[in-house]
């Protein structure tokens, strides 16, 4: 009798930690149902504690939970389980989506040949040192990179055989994220008028993140408002480099001109895409960047840094402009240009055309065809 595929997905959380990690995995997973319904599929969640309301109804799914343990313990929970579940039920593919979890499935491959695929996003996968990581990297059967830019770096610093690496770019929820006019309620909170040049960016506050760039937008304004004086820039997010953010705007005498907006729900995030007029997020060390995606369905022109996975999102520049995220003036001048209506892309002045775009290049049906056509090969009947 035949038996039926399976594989394991090692994910470090579905339902907590809400990142951009976690919204790849959401899709993966559901991608990879649609592709092969009749995978048997076990998921192992590192950072997620067991609840009922997590737990989807399904008769291939099982769910897997170490997050309600310390972080010590967890760890090693997690590693208990990922491996011992590996020996005994011998999945036909191991999906490694983190890094991290490789070096559990080189040795599963090593001990019972079971073959595995790492997914890698970005700045985890730059610069690897680790000679684990790296032997269980140059092992895998396959890689799943989001972007062109981390791909090249691999194959770059590790020499990793160029024809291992398969990208899988990033997807976002076409259905949550359209064209809307500003939102009334949000003009009047932040008591802005409707024609007023309203710039936004989406980012963790944190200080391990600010390669975002949103220093780089704040020392830029006092340019832009020589050109535009009734500028106005909203950053949204939270973290422990609010403090420091709040010093530089006063150092700058940017009080009237910029609102620090803190955490914003899911449910209104599409509104405040709808706000602004341009985002911008002048990163340097990001993987790809969904929120780049997300204002692009919104039809908004968009800004991104030269030097990293934002390059992917904007499709190399069709869909946006790309700046040295360093060149405070170069920032400064291309914000102008767009907000003057007088940068020379066309498509970014067609929201209709934008969207539909950003939807053709990198919605879910995307996505999950390109993860089919991957899968495809693997689970074909062997002659």
């Amino acid at each position: 009798m035949k038996r039926t595929p399976s594989v394991h997905l090692w994910i470090p959380n579905l339902f907590c930690l809400k990142g951009g990690i976690q919204v790849y995995s959401e899709f993966f997973l559901k991608a990879l149902s649609i592709s092969n319904p009749e995978l048997n599929q076990d998921v192992f969640l590192k950072h997620d504690a067991y609840s009922h309301e997590y737990v989807p109804n399904s008769n291939n799914h099982r769910y897997y939970f170490a997050g309600q343990y310390s972080p010590y313990l967890r760890t090693f929970t997690f590693t208990l389980q990922i491996l011992f579940h590996g020996l005994w039920q011998r999945p036909s593919l191991i999906f490694s989506n983190h890094l991290n979890f490789s070096i559990v499935a080189y040795w599963l491959k090593c001990l019972v040949g079971t073959p595995y695929w790492i997914t890698v996003y970005g700045i985890e996968a730059w610069n690897v040192e680790n000679t684990s990581l790296k032997k269980a990297l140059k092992n895998a059967d396959k890689i799943l990179s989001i972007s062109n830019y981390t791909r090249d770096r691999l194959i770059h610093e590790q020499n990793i055989d160029p024809s291992k690496i398969s990208l899988l770019p990033c997807t976002f929820d076409i259905s949550r994220f359209k064209i809307a006019p500003k939102p009334e309620y949000l003009l009047q909170q932040y008591k802005l008028k409707p024609s007023q040049p309203v710039i936004l960016t989406v980012a963790r506050l944190a200080e391990t993140e600010k390669y975002k760039g949103y220093d780089q937008i704040l020392k830029s304004l006092p340019q832009i408002r020589n050109s535009i004086p009734n500028i106005h820039y909203i950053l949204v997010g939270k973290g422990n480099d609010k403090s420091r953010i709040e010093q530089l705007i006063t150092q700058l005498d940017l009080q009237d001109h910029v609102t620090l907006a803190g955490f914003v729900p899911d449910e209104q995030l599409c509104d405040y895409y709808n706000l602004c007029d341009v985002f911008a997020m002048p990163s340097k060390k990001e993987g790809f960047g969904i929120v780049y995606l997300e204002a692009l369905a919104c039809g908004k022109p968009v800004l991104a840094g030269n030097q990293d996975g934002s390059v992917d999102a904007v499709c190399q520049g069709e869909l946006g402009a790309l700046v040295n995220p360093d060149d405070t003036q170069e920032i400064a001048q291309t914000l102008i240009q767009i907000l003057k209506g007088a940068y020379p892309n066309p498509l970014i002045y067609q929201p209709e055309a934008l969207r539909q775009k950003v939807v053709d290049t990198f919605g879910f049906e995307r996505f999950q065809q390109t993860l089919a056509s991957h899968l495809h090969e693997h689970f074909q009947p062997r002659g």
